[in-house]
């Protein structure tokens, strides 16, 4: 089923279900997948544009979280933490650290990196094939820690 089409029923059933929290995350999930295809003068998003969209949203909502947690703003680390939830149901199933481990050990290989100057190299190769499966800092530290 289509993003769009799921954001639609789930929507409706939130409404039905009177929940507020959940219906305004879904709200400005289809907000912000207008505003990219009006930006892009399409009619349709791919799927892997939709998951770059959620992606993006998704990593907001953490970089918030983070800040407000350190400012001590429990009030508003609750509420962020409720959307990250939300929105993750959206997301793809994650991958386990084994499966990453496995995944950066291959980039590796690929592009015969042997130091942390081919960071970049390995980091290009990763990212396509775990998009919305992965986070990038996660990614990012088990390369370095497979390049040190």
């Amino acid at each position: 089923m289509r993003l769009l089409e799921q954001l639609n029923q789930d929507m409706k059933q939130a409404m039905k279900d009177k929940d507020k929290e959940k219906l305004g995350v879904i709200r400005m999930i289809k907000a912000s997948l207008q505003n990219e295809l009006i930006n892009l003068g399409k009619e349709n998003l791919s799927e892997d544009e939709e998951l770059t969209i959620l992606s993006r949203e998704l990593k907001q909502r953490k970089d918030s979280l983070q800040e407000f947690k350190s400012a001590g703003r429990h009030d508003l680390v609750e509420k962020l933490d409720d959307e990250v939830n939300i929105l993750q149901e959206y997301m793809p199933k994650q991958l386990t650290d084994d499966e990453l481990k496995v995944i950066v050990q291959q980039a590796i290989q690929e592009v015969n990196a042997t130091s942390k100057k081919d960071m970049g190299k390995v980091m290009s190769a990763i990212m396509p094939k775990v998009k919305g499966r992965a986070d990038g800092a996660q990614i990012n530290k088990l390369v370095q820690r497979q390049l040190s």
